[in-house]
């Protein structure tokens, strides 16, 4: 099976507008797009659990605990994905935000017809978080088009 490319944009300003307005931050320092091309038709939360889980990885605790400080639930819950909580949905896109004493994020997994994307959104609540996610920024860009490719994967295994 071939490698499916996927696209990249980074910098709130070159996302679609409607794409931007469906954080739910009060300022964007930080956004980057991930879209992958499939023809699955799958609703955003299952892309999201497909993408990340129910409940966080020793790895996605690592990161978003540990490094990022972020609260997560530890349980598994309809309202969370990973531990993040669900904070907002629509008919093809579904909203995810986890805060920590110096970051809040959201991440978006926004899907269409012939694509998914995973948008993800930070806002910076301290100077910490200035210093801290440029240098995180470069292992996220290569981990999200893997995580895509993976949960493509997930979805079309049979069950």
């Amino acid at each position: 099976m071939a490698t499916r490319s996927v696209k990249k944009v980074v910098g709130a300003h070159n996302l679609p507008k409607r794409i931007r307005r469906l954080n739910s931050l009060p300022r964007v320092d930080y956004a980057d797009q991930f879209t992958l091309s499939t023809d699955v038709d799958a609703k955003p939360e299952r892309w999201a659990r497909a993408m990340f889980g129910d409940i966080p990885s020793f790895t996605q605790l690592l990161i978003w605990r540990g490094l990022l400080g972020f609260r997560l639930s530890r349980n598994r819950s309809p309202s969370t994905v990973a531990g993040w909580q669900i904070d907002g949905c629509g008919e093809d896109w579904i909203r995810l935000k986890a805060t920590s004493w110096f970051l809040t994020g959201n991440l978006l997994i926004q899907r269409d017809t012939r694509q998914v994307s995973l948008v993800t959104f930070l806002h910076y609540r301290r100077w910490l978080g200035h210093l801290v996610w440029p240098l995180l920024s470069t292992l996220h860009r290569q981990l999200v088009p893997k995580i895509l490719r993976g949960s493509l994967a997930k979805i079309q295994a049979p069950q």
